[in-house]
């Protein structure tokens, strides 16, 4: 998705308090950012931060960091954020938000993060031959999650494109995951925590059935 250029992304970013562009200097710190100790769970691809700024004031009780590559996203992200947690009556000390490049993941945590949750919303599906290896799902990157999430920890991934869904499955089924949920019409029967992301909507107004899994490493 391209995005023209918005002038105050850098300079709100660089005023946010829960902003990060150097991920890699937390490897293996993540925890000591947030104020309480407490389970820790990651958006790879956090988008304009639809997801995020739901799920996080909802569950005051789960640390969560939220991943984009491109600058402006994070910074609308962080925005919509910032209305979330105040309409809540809430501080945002439960969320990080951090620009960085999920192609340098593996240098990002360490096993002692103890990750356990790992969300990817509607990635980019790649769908030439030889981009496959850019899939958030793609074993490149699968096996890097196993080196920091905890054991038992999990992956939740929704996706609109039938291609990479069933690609996916045999990505997961190859590293060593186990399958503890799978729809290919979420919205037929959904689960009571299930968050709207934009990119949902917009592929439900349009018919399109919204597939999920949830792949645990056991």
């Amino acid at each position: 998705m391209r995005i023209r250029t918005k002038p105050w992304a850098r300079p709100e970013l660089a005023a946010c308090p829960y902003f990060t562009d150097d991920p890699e200097s937390l490897r293996g710190r993540w925890a000591g950012r947030y104020p309480r100790r407490q389970p820790f769970y990651i958006e790879i691809g956090c988008g304009k931060g639809g997801f995020i700024s739901q799920i996080a004031p909802a569950h005051p009780e789960v640390n969560f960091l939220a991943l984009d590559i491109k600058r402006e996203m994070v910074a609308m992200a962080r925005r919509k954020v910032e209305r979330a947690y105040a309409a809540a009556g809430l501080p945002v000390d439960n969320l990080l938000l951090c620009l960085c490049n999920a192609d340098l993941v593996e240098h990002f945590f360490a096993p002692e993060d103890k990750v356990e949750r790992i969300y990817l919303n509607f990635s980019n599906p790649w769908p030439k031959t030889g981009h496959h290896k850019r899939r958030l799902t793609h074993p490149r990157f699968l096996e890097q999650y196993k080196t920091f999430l905890a054991p038992g920890g999990e992956i939740r991934f929704k996706t609109d494109d039938d291609d990479l869904f069933d690609a996916s499955l045999g990505y997961f089924e190859q590293c060593g995951f186990r399958l503890s949920a799978l729809t290919r019409d979420l919205h037929a029967d959904p689960p009571a925590d299930n968050v709207l992301t934009e990119h949902e909507e917009m592929f439900m107004a349009r018919g399109i059935p919204i597939k999920m899994l949830i792949a645990r490493l056991d």
